[in-house]
């Protein structure tokens, strides 16, 4: 993390930014509320520890050095947020909305609405004002991200440019806020590997969209001549780690959690007896469209769950 610690305060540094966050190891990625600090999952500590985490959990969230660096850029904009009180401004609620208002368990995301920037998965800026704010800031202090190019023409850009304006005020300003609390840090917490993967994956694992007798009939096939087909049930075991991982790349969604939809998929094909009925590669093709339709209309019925 040291690296890309160094690499995120070069980033701020060629903006004019004299802020520098706090950082320690926790359970998970988060900025908690008045600190002007981040905490970084404890796996990325250690090698040994990530991959433990993709062993379980099938991916580990910031793992690779583009995937850090992206969150670690947007917790930063909860942290300098939080810094100098930004969310107390009026232009400030008038464009992203009121910092107070409640996070939802779940949300609803609108994929082609352009008033929120693009930065994490599942349009994570819709999800709340204060993760709007995170986003939009993450955007502008990525590099090269061409961002005045990129949004032309969207109502985003004016946030963009409130960012960038508001950047350059605080630039060399003190932070309002100078604690150096650390919340929930690692060497306080009780709880043990086991207990944690237990409550994680039940997270992840809480819930998913329901597959349907009629979809996985239309995919496959229970009909008596094909009884020496392969049967649906084992082709799905075997394309199990290809598939997750393209639903997960299309989708957004944590493959944990679609990895728990092919589970139920596959004991279904199971109990119907079905068997392939068409091309291996066909099958593929229909088998990840099915996957991912099922779970974006799942994503888009307003069952996100809002986990970073």
């Amino acid at each position: 993390m040291e690296d890309r610690i160094a690499r995120v305060h070069a980033e701020l540094s060629q903006r004019g930014l004299k802020f520098r966050p706090h950082y320690w190891l926790s359970s998970e990625w988060f900025t908690p509320d008045g600190v002007p600090g981040v905490a970084f999952p404890f796996y990325l500590a250690h090698p040994r520890l990530q991959r433990l985490e993709e062993k379980l959990m099938l991916e580990a969230e910031g793992g690779t050095a583009n995937g850090c660096m992206r969150i670690l850029r947007h917790e930063i904009g909860h942290a300098i947020d939080n810094a100098y009180l930004l969310h107390n401004r009026e232009k400030w609620c008038k464009l992203f909305g009121r910092y107070t208002r409640q996070y939802p368990r779940y949300y609803q995301p609108k994929p082609y609405s352009r008033r929120y920037v693009l930065h994490l998965d599942n349009w994570y800026a819709q999800s709340h004002p204060a993760e709007d704010f995170a986003e939009t800031f993450a955007v502008w202090l990525t590099p090269m991200s061409k961002w005045q190019k990129r949004y032309a023409g969207w109502p985003a850009l004016k946030k963009l440019e409130y960012v960038d304006e508001l950047m350059t005020e605080i630039s060399a300003a003190k932070p309002v806020v100078r604690s150096r609390a650390r919340v929930e840090p690692l060497h306080k917490l009780r709880i043990t590997l086991a207990e944690y993967y237990e409550q994680k994956r039940a997270v992840y694992g809480e819930a998913y969209p329901d597959f349907y007798d009629r979809d996985l009939r239309r995919l496959f096939s229970d009909a008596p001549e094909l009884s020496d087909n392969e049967p649906a049930a084992k082709f799905l075991r075997r394309i199990r780690p290809e598939l997750r991982r393209l639903v997960a790349r299309w989708t957004g969604e944590h493959q944990y959690t679609i990895d728990q939809v092919l589970k139920e998929m596959t004991a279904r094909c199971d109990e119907l007896k079905l068997r392939v009925n068409r091309p291996e590669d066909q099958a593929k093709l229909e088998a990840t469209i099915l996957l991912s339709v099922q779970t974006m209309n799942y994503l888009h019925a307003g069952y996100h769950r809002l986990v970073l």
